[in-house]
This record gives structure tokens, C-alpha cells and sequence, in this order.
């Protein structure tokens, strides 16, 4: 009999410590798990964490019975508190508003639709070169000169820095007018280079000089620079339809065939890009997006027969 009491006695503790082993890994479960996603103090009684109070605390704000019926899921409980603890800006948290964005290509105050890249705050005489030089055709030498001079300072400077300073540019480099410069001695090389309104390193000013002997050299060779560029593209600009800013390339396999012999023949930051942004400029590609006011009369302008000034 003692023997049965006793095994009875050493089950009936198994179970109990079975129990308690279970009722705790659900009070860190869900200290755990209530720590986690929002963080608030519990009651302790003793050493362990009160369930049952904490329960009770909450179901008195709540007409809902499931967090105090001890058949509800632990998890159940869980989700039922952690909604009746959260704030009432986070259970009902408002809709972001939906800011409409401008669609591309704004026209202007005026009503002039330009390419995206003139907007609003853009400098005036920014705005001027992409609304009367930007994307004509250029044939005179003079004028391409200049325009592959200012190019090649993009390295350094934006457009409308250079701009700003184009004629300040024409009055040190002689109008551009190659045989001129190619033939500026060293002291009037260090005159620019010194000149704190121009900011132009001398090795930028020797590679203006050095560029303009080798257009003396393509002109005594192909009857002029104009010619010997405008052969690249058959006399005639490229016509692109591009619709978006992103459409629009950076460099072009012409302009790479372009640049591999400029380098050829000696000239100097001459690379794809720069000789990509020269054509734009010049007009031998006509890159104006499609539905900029200036691409109709830079189409009209590239459809004429080419000619030579």
C-alpha cells in the first residue's frame, strides 16, 4: 500500500512539474514576444511574470471575455493585448496623403514647354543657350572652336559657369579664332591662366592652345574643321525623338569614332562624352526632347542643305 501511495505521490509531482515548466515557457514566450514589437513594464509577483494580472488589467478596458478565459490560446492572448495596448494613432494609424508629382515637362510661367533639365530656377543665360544656340547647326570654324573649347571645361565647370564667362573666354582666346591662338606665346598662356575671373587651370589653357594648332592642321588638310566634322554625319545632324531626360545618352558610337581620331591627330580632352555634348551643342545631333518648342525649329533648321561659312 505504502509502495502505491508512494509511486502515486512521485507521478502526481512529475505532473505538477511538468505544468509549471509549461506555464512558464508561455510567460517568456510572451514577455519575449510582447517585449519585442512593443515594449511596456509588467507586474511581477515574485520572480515570475503575472499573466493572470496583467490579463485582468487589460479586460477591464475591454468588453472582450476571451482575455480572461483560460481556454484561450496563449498567441490568441498575445495578439488581444497587444492591440488594446497600442495607442489609437497606431491601431487606426491615418492613410499618407498622395502628393501628385508634376509631370514632366512643365511649361513654364510663360507657356514655353522646354526640355526637363530647364526648370524653373534655372539661370537666365542658361535658359538663352538652350533656347537660341543649343542644337543649331554650327558651320563657321570660329564658333566650333569655341564650342569644343567650352566642352571640354565641363570637366570642370557646369554650363552656365562657363556661360557666364564665354565672354570674358572670347576676349582671352582671340575670338577663338585658331590661327590666332595657336599661335599665343607662353607669356599671354600664363596671362589667361592667372586671371582669377576666367579660373581656368594653365593645363586647360595649354590644351585650348595645343587643340587650336591641330584645327589649323585639319583645315589645311580638309579645306576646313567644319568640313572635317560634319563629314562624320554626312553633312546632315542626327534627328533623335527622345520623349524623357533618360532617353537621352551621354556618348554615342559616332561620337567614339569622332573622339578615337581627334586623339589621333593630337587634340586634347577629347574624349566620347565631351565629343557627344559638342555635337549636341553644335547641331550635329538634334537632342531637344520631342516636345520642347525648340525642337521643331531645330528639325527645320537640320533639314536645310548643308553649308559652309
Amino acid at each position: 500500500m505504502s509502495k502505491q501511495y508512494a509511486k502515486k505521490q512521485a507521478l502526481e509531482k512529475s505532473r505538477n512539474i511538468v505544468s509549471r515548466e509549461k506555464d512558464k515557457s508561455n510567460t517568456n514566450l510572451f514577455s519575449k514576444h510582447l517585449k519585442r514589437i512593443y515594449p511596456i513594464g509588467l507586474q511581477r509577483t515574485c520572480s515570475a511574470l503575472s499573466l493572470s494580472s496583467l490579463s485582468l488589467s487589460l479586460s477591464q478596458n475591454s468588453t472582450d471575455s476571451s482575455l480572461t478565459d483560460s481556454s484561450t490560446p496563449i498567441d490568441q492572448k498575445i495578439s488581444l493585448a497587444l492591440r488594446l495596448i497600442a495607442p489609437a494613432e497606431r491601431r487606426e494609424a491615418p492613410l499618407p496623403k498622395i502628393v501628385q508629382q508634376p509631370s514632366p515637362n512643365v511649361p513654364s510661367e510663360e507657356g514655353t514647354r522646354r526640355c526637363n533639365w530647364i526648370t524653373k530656377v534655372s539661370d537666365k543665360v542658361y535658359v538663352q543657350f538652350h533656347d537660341e544656340c543649343w542644337g543649331v547647326p554650327v558651320y563657321d570654324d570660329n564658333r566650333l572652336f569655341e564650342l569644343l573649347a567650352m566642352c571640354g571645361m565641363l570637366m570642370d565647370f557646369n554650363w552656365t559657369e562657363i556661360l557666364k564667362r564665354r565672354e570674358l573666354l572670347r576676349e582671352a582666346f582671340a575670338g577663338f579664332d585658331p590661327n590666332n591662338v595657336s599661335k599665343m606665346a607662353e607669356k599671354e598662356i600664363l596671362d589667361i591662366a592667372s586671371n582669377k575671373e576666367l579660373t581656368l587651370a594653365e593645363s586647360r589653357v595649354r590644351c585650348i592652345v595645343d587643340n587650336a594648332k591641330c584645327i589649323t592642321k585639319v583645315a589645311r588638310e580638309c579645306g576646313s574643321f567644319s568640313s572635317y566634322m560634319w563629314e562624320y554625319v554626312s553633312y546632315k545632324p542626327v534627328i533623335n525623338k527622345f520623349r524623357f531626360p533618360r532617353n537621352v545618352p551621354l556618348r554615342s558610337p559616332k561620337a567614339e569614332i569622332i573622339s578615337k581620331d581627334l586623339v589621333r591627330r593630337g587634340f586634347r580632352f577629347v574624349g566620347p562624352v565631351i565629343v557627344y555634348s559638342f555635337m549636341q551643342a553644335a547641331g550635329m545631333t538634334i537632342d531637344h526632347l520631342v516636345d520642347c518648342f525648340r525642337y521643331n525649329e531645330c528639325v527645320n533648321l537640320a533639314e536645310r542643305p548643308w553649308r559652309h561659312v
